[in-house]
């Protein structure tokens, strides 16, 4: 039987990605370590849409098909594949909403100049034992960054502590030769409820202090569990 491109979507959206060191040993990804602090702001937000009679997992579902489709929808067109292929085999709900995600990022990107270096580039610190895949690393007006697409209903401090992660094996594999000059968010509104908002930040050192204590908390609740 064959497979929707919704249930593709999906599926694509719930896929796990396992890192490696070199010597075969699984690490944890930036979003693992990252998902260790927990989101209080998500349980008034799943009342709410509870008492609306609007079940909280098919919304998320819904949202995260669109999100998936819209992050891959940018990261073709900026690789010069065109968007068009990744939004033609969707069901006509989820293009929709893809679309007007795409035409949002379209409007931001008019009004700068972006060279990539690295898109959707897989990342694994040999150093700090863990991986990540970051979005976006290039020059955005001329100055290096590293950027994040986020479709959400915001921007979070942990958001930056991500890009911490990812910013330190970029480095570390010679994929920079030095870290970003600005990291930034770009938070793209799936849904009405939705807005487009970015952020830039010139240094995330207190991020990576963050970042570098969950993953020693994380490797620590190994060890316990043994």
């Amino acid at each position: 039987m064959a497979i929707s491109s919704e249930t593709k979507i999906k599926n694509g959206a719930r896929a796990h990605v396992r890192y490696k060191l070199a010597d075969g040993t699984i690490i944890p990804g930036v979003t693992t370590i990252c998902n260790l602090r927990a989101k209080p702001a998500l349980i008034p937000w799943a009342n709410k849409l509870g008492l609306q009679g609007i079940n909280t997992n098919d919304y998320v579902d819904a949202l995260a098909a669109v999100g998936t489709a819209t992050h891959a929808a940018i990261l073709a067109d900026l690789s010069g594949a065109g968007a068009d292929s990744t939004l033609a085999d969707l069901d006509k709900t989820t293009r929709d909403l893809a679309e007007n995600c795409f035409l949002s990022f379209c409007q931001w990107r008019k009004q700068h100049e972006l060279k990539p270096i690295a898109l959707e580039v897989r990342l694994v610190s040999e150093a700090w034992r863990y991986g990540g895949t970051a979005d976006f690393v290039g020059y955005v007006d001329g100055v290096l960054e590293l950027i994040d697409f986020k479709t959400g209903k915001g921007i979070w401090p942990e958001h930056f502590v991500q890009l911490a992660g990812y910013s330190v094996p970029l480095v570390e594999m010679g994929i920079i030769p030095k870290a970003p000059a600005q990291y930034r968010i770009l938070n793209i509104p799936r849904a009405e409820t939705e807005a487009f908002d970015e952020r830039v930040k010139t240094s995330l050192k207190v991020e990576w202090d963050i970042f570098r204590h969950w993953l020693a908390v994380y490797y620590l609740e190994k060890e316990m569990e043994k």
